[in-house]
Formats: structure tokens, sequence, C-alpha cells
């Protein structure tokens, strides 16, 4: 007993200790505004998304909104919110391999977080075939990055990683697949050190959600089952088809983000903003002969989609095309609502073309498959899709669906395509500012 006392001790201190307190409060009003902001910004990108709707008095209008928009958010991303381009998620993986707090600053700060939120909802707003979750992932590691700084913590690897978790939570109220893509995406590792940090965080974040929108499915809740053998003859071919069409997506972006670093570099601001303007005529175009379907999220499209309504057979490639212009073109954007749309168009056709019973639970598998593709994440993509959809009764098959897409994505494109682009952007930064683990 007399040898364990002092141990006891020791804990009551730090237990009772003034500037702990002041550390947890801190990181515990992070967590909650990640979770505030994450709301807020889910509300905002559906307005920004009925505002462009009430633009389109005609659809040619297109032609015109969506290019202005588009160099409209590749001028203020260059001139005033360097670093806020893209996702977000690779600036936050990149981050936490860097040990100088200046060269951490140009990718995750407040001033990045106004931008990104502002940019992201001018880019909805105009018709950009981006989505809001990858930008929050920045957003959640900026917010914690700060509150350690507040609160004298330290430990800045770990406070991004429960930052992006919580931001994932806080988007889709998913926090087990927050927890799951900190672990498979962000780290590549469970760390222990910050295994309690990315919980509290999640949990925080989540329970703010709730106190504003309550709990809900981010697609509803899905009875979705596979009834049949020809239903389980979709497993593999969603399994293999959208690990293809993931990884062609992934490799493009990632080489052609490589290609236009160079291109736009001999340029400068002139050649920026007209690779811009004509992303954003390409994404116009996909939108007008979709019949408006092509832009912004797809979320209307991938849960008509999973409730039985097919989507028409152009949908999934001129989705696709969007998507990836929207993502090259230089301005602020997620990748994960308008993949899932996608997947849920690749789901829809191979349905289609079986003539199952089950088309709603077949699109869920092109889904878990084709982002599984693309992120190369095989367990957050079926976690993110069994919570968003409530589809309890399809776990296995998502899990198979997953797997394979992850391994035939593999096959072509042999890095995830948030790790390869996140070294596009420690490429810009000296060796001397990177840490070395």
């Amino acid at each position: 007993m007399n040898l364990r006392f002092p141990r006891f001790r020791h804990h009551r201190l730090i237990l009772l200790s003034g500037g702990r307190w002041r550390m947890r409060l801190v990181l515990w009003g992070g967590a909650i505004a990640v979770g505030v902001i994450g709301v807020a910004f889910a509300w905002a990108a559906n307005r920004a998304q009925d505002v462009f709707g009430a633009m389109l008095i005609s659809p040619w209008l297109a032609l015109v909104i969506t290019p202005a928009g588009f160099v409209l958010c590749a001028w203020l991303t260059r001139t005033l919110f360097p670093g806020a381009e893209g996702s977000g998620i690779p600036q936050a993986i990149a981050a936490r391999k860097l040990k100088d707090e200046g060269a951490r600053r140009r990718l995750l700060s407040l001033w990045l977080t106004a931008g990104k939120i502002l940019l992201t909802l001018i880019g909805l707003a105009t018709g950009a075939s981006i989505g809001r979750e990858g930008p929050t992932v920045q957003v959640g590691a900026s917010i914690m990055l700060w509150a350690a700084k507040l609160g004298g913590m330290g430990r800045e690897k770990g406070l991004i990683l429960a930052g992006a978790a919580a931001g994932v939570a806080a988007a889709f109220n998913t926090p087990l697949a927050g927890i799951v893509f900190a672990i498979e995406e962000m780290s590549r590792a469970f760390e222990s050190r910050t295994s309690g940090l990315v919980l509290t965080a999640v949990i925080l974040a989540g329970l703010a959600s709730l106190a504003m929108v309550g709990d809900y499915n981010y697609f509803g809740h899905s009875t979705a089952t596979l009834s049949g053998a020809l239903d389980w003859l979709a497993v593999p071919l969603c399994g293999v088809a959208g690990g293809v069409l993931g990884a062609i997506f992934s490799a493009t972006v990632v080489n052609g983000s490589r290609w236009l670093k160079v291109f736009v570099a001999r340029g400068s601001l002139v050649r920026a903003l007209g690779w811009a303007f004509a992303c954003g005529m390409i994404v116009a175009l996909c939108g007008l002969l979709s019949h408006g379907m092509t832009y912004g999220t797809g979320y209307q499209a991938a849960k008509s989609a999973i409730e039985g309504h097919p989507l028409a057979l152009s949908f999934t490639p001129l989705k696709f095309i969007a998507t990836t212009f929207s993502s090259l073109s230089g301005i602020p954007g997620g990748l994960f609502s308008p993949s899932l749309s996608v997947g849920a168009g690749l789901g829809g056709l191979i349905a289609a073309m079986l003539g199952a019973h089950a088309a709603g639970a077949i699109v869920l598998l092109g889904m878990t498959a084709y982002f599984a593709g693309v992120v190369q994440a095989p367990i957050t993509a079926f976690v993110i899709i069994e919570e968003m959809s409530g589809a309890s009764a399809m776990v296995i098959p998502l899990m198979m669906a997953a797997v394979i897409g992850y391994g035939v994505s593999r096959l072509f494109q042999r890095e995830s395509i948030y790790h390869a682009l996140a070294r596009n952007f420690l490429a810009g930064l000296p060796q001397t500012d990177q840490d070395a683990h």
C-alpha cells in the first residue's frame, strides 16, 4: 500500500492541476466548435446549392455562372487563401508530417478555415461538383491545432488527427467512420497515444451535432438486402468496376495535379485563371447534358438511387467528368459526396444490367466499391456507407465490395489519392521543415 500511495498522489495532483484543466477545457471547446461549425457548414452548403438552382432561370446560364464562379474561386484561392485549394484532407495529412509551426500554418490556420468555408460555398453556389466533407476535415484540424496553441498543449500531430476525425463525424453524423478514417487514412496506423484525443473529439463533436440537428442517417434508413444469387453476383461486379473506375479517377487527379503545378507555374495567375475557366465550362456542359443532375454534391441523385429510382445512363460518366475537372481546377472542394454519387450511378447501372431485384442494395455496393477505389481505405468505405444509410443487413456484402474495390484499385494506383496529393504540398516546403518520422 505504501508503495502505491506516491503514485496515487501523483495522479491526484495531475487530475486537480489547474494547467491540466485549462488544457482539457480548451480541447473540449475546440471539439465542440468543430461539431457546431460542421453542422452550420452543412446547412450553408445546402443553401448555396439552392442559390445556384434559383439563379438558373435558364439552364444555359450555367455556361456563364459556372466558369465565372470557378475563376472567382481560383483567384481568391491564389491571392488570399493559398493552401485552401482542393479537398483539405491532403493538407491535414501533410501538416502532420511537418515540425515547423510556420510551415504548418500554411496548411492549417483559422484564416484558411474561413477561406475554405467561404470558397467551398461559392463553388457550390456556382455549380461545381464538389463536397463539403473534405473541407470540414481541414477546418476541424485547423480548429484543433489552434486550440492546442491556445491551451499550450503541444501534441500537434495528435490534435490534427483528432480534428480530422471530428470533422468527418460532424459532416456525416458518422462517429465510427470518423474514428476509422483517422486510423486508416490519416495516420495509417493505430496510435495509442492519440486514441484518447480522437475519441474525445469525436464524442464532443458528435454531441454538438446531435444537440443541433438530432440523430439522423445521411441517406435515410435503408432496409435493402440482397435477395438472390443474381443480386450476389453484383458484389464482385461492383467491386471490380468500382476499383477500376476509382483508380482511374485517383490517377487522373494525382498525375493531373502534378502536371498542372508545372503548367500553372509557368504562366502564373493568368494561366491558372484560364485553366479554372476551362474546367468550369466543362462542368457546365456536363450539367447541361445531364439536365442539372451533375451540379453540386450529388446528394439528391445518390439518395434517389438508394431508394430505388433509376438514374439516367449518362449520369455516371458525366458526374465522373464533372468531379474530375472540379478537382483539377484549383478551387476548394471535397471528393466524398461526389464520389458517393458516382458510385451510386455505377451501382444503378450494374443493377439494370443484371435485371436484379434489389436495386437499392446494389447501389450501396457501387458506392462502397467506388469510394474504396478512390480513397483506398476499405474499412472507412463500408463503415461510412453503413452508418450513412443504416443498412445493417448489408454489412457483409459492403465489406466484400470494399475489399474487392480496394484490391483492384491497388493494382493500378499504388498510392492513396490523399497521401499522393499530400506529397505535392510537402514538395514545395524545405526538407528542414519536415518531420523525418
